[in-house]
């Protein structure tokens, strides 16, 4: 195991400080690799190695990383043929040494004390502890925060929590034991082989749920891109992967009420919504809508939001024979682009005490099913 750096700082709590592997898979990433790899080389933890997998990029994605690995050591590219996310993933996997990964995505950034945080809580932790998580703020394509963010607290047995939504987040959350991919195995290649790419970190994360327990660190360290430009046009695909991830989860554990997996497919269809309302695509909105509706009613009726993006939707409809000779969908897209940012100005003080005090509405009712189905994980 490598020592830390002499000058690392913060982390004189550890007598020492574990390797942790950063597994990067990037695929025509020049645009935010630059400011990935820029965050996780300035984590307060310091005992890292960073191992980018170029997964067949056509852009200048390896000069970037060449340059990365040039003035630092620690990263380690990898080049390989186009062969989808989970399999870049996994060569990143099988080539590093560390006890913990921390998979991060080429647009997303980590903020500063994210692995510090993370690597306390776990060596702090129970052995059945296998992945530990925190909470993610939206950041827009300029880097900026966007005001939103994802916060859970849900912990220790996840099970069927996990069913019901992902609330990890994204696949640059994590820290996870290298001892629990050796168990569960890693990540999974077939869905890119069915068309189906989009669900393979929530997929993991299942697997480990089944063996092993999860932590939360309460506060928001992952910076998570937001690209309403390309959310259009992959809601098809990650409906696909979702449901195969489904199908194959409620075969495995029938013991999970069905209400939760109608709950669970309700709750990811009104977030293909959102992605279809955030890109503009106001037939996809509608579409996603009434799936989410007819799926479960006693979920959907209940949020506000459902009212405000039906009504925006039927609008933007009701108008668009006279609108489209002004807009077409790129330009509304470009000038949403450089609108949105300059509305608010947000910071991490402001938004993490706006997470710790958010409760879902969804998961009032994913507790009220699983007392009728007198489940406790």
């Amino acid at each position: 195991m490598l020592k830390p750096e002499e000058n690392s700082h913060n982390l004189n709590i550890f007598d020492s400080s574990p390797l942790v592997s950063v597994i990067i898979p990037a695929y025509n990433a020049e645009k935010f690799i630059g400011a990935t790899l820029e965050s996780v080389l300035s984590q307060t933890y310091k005992n890292i190695e960073v191992i980018v997998v170029d997964d067949g990029s056509r852009d200048q994605t390896v000069e970037i990383v060449e340059c990365f690995a040039a003035r630092d050591n620690r990263v380690i590219l990898i080049q390989q043929a186009n062969s989808g996310v989970a399999a870049a993933r996994n060569c990143a996997i099988e080539k590093s040494k560390g006890e913990y990964i921390a998979p991060i995505d080429a647009d997303d950034i980590w903020f500063p004390k994210k692995l510090e945080r993370q690597v306390e809580c776990i060596l702090q932790a129970n052995p059945s502890v296998g992945l530990i998580y925190t909470w993610s703020a939206f950041i827009d394509e300029e880097g900026l925060l966007a005001g939103g963010y994802h916060a859970s607290n849900r912990q220790g047995k996840v099970l069927a929590a996990l069913v019901y939504t992902y609330f990890v987040s994204n696949a640059s959350v994590p820290l996870i034991r290298r001892s629990c991919l050796e168990k569960v195995g890693l990540y999974n290649t077939k869905l890119k082989e069915q068309g189906a790419q989009g669900c393979e970190d929530w997929d993991i994360a299942l697997r480990i749920a089944e063996h092993y327990e999860f932590c939360i660190v309460p506060e928001l360290l992952v910076g998570y891109r937001q690209v309403f430009g390309s959310m259009s046009r992959n809601t098809l695909t990650m409906a696909k992967s979702y449901n195969l991830l489904m199908e194959n989860i409620q075969l495995q554990h029938p013991e999970i009420p069905k209400t939760i997996y109608n709950l669970s497919r309700s709750e990811f269809y009104f977030y293909l919504a959102w992605a279809g309302k955030q890109s503009g695509d106001h037939w996809l909105t509608l579409s996603w809508l009434i799936k989410a509706l007819l799926l479960d009613p006693e979920n959907i009726l209940k949020r506000p939001m459902l009212y405000k993006y039906f009504i925006l939707a039927i609008l933007y409809l009701l108008a668009q024979p006279i609108t489209s000779f002004i807009w077409t969908p790129r330009s509304w897209y470009f000038f949403r682009k450089k609108r949105l940012p300059s509305k608010n100005i947000y910071s991490l003080d402001d938004l993490n005490p706006r997470a710790c005090e958010e409760e879902q509405i969804g998961w009032v009712l994913f507790e009220k099913r699983l007392r009728h189905g007198n489940i406790t994980t």
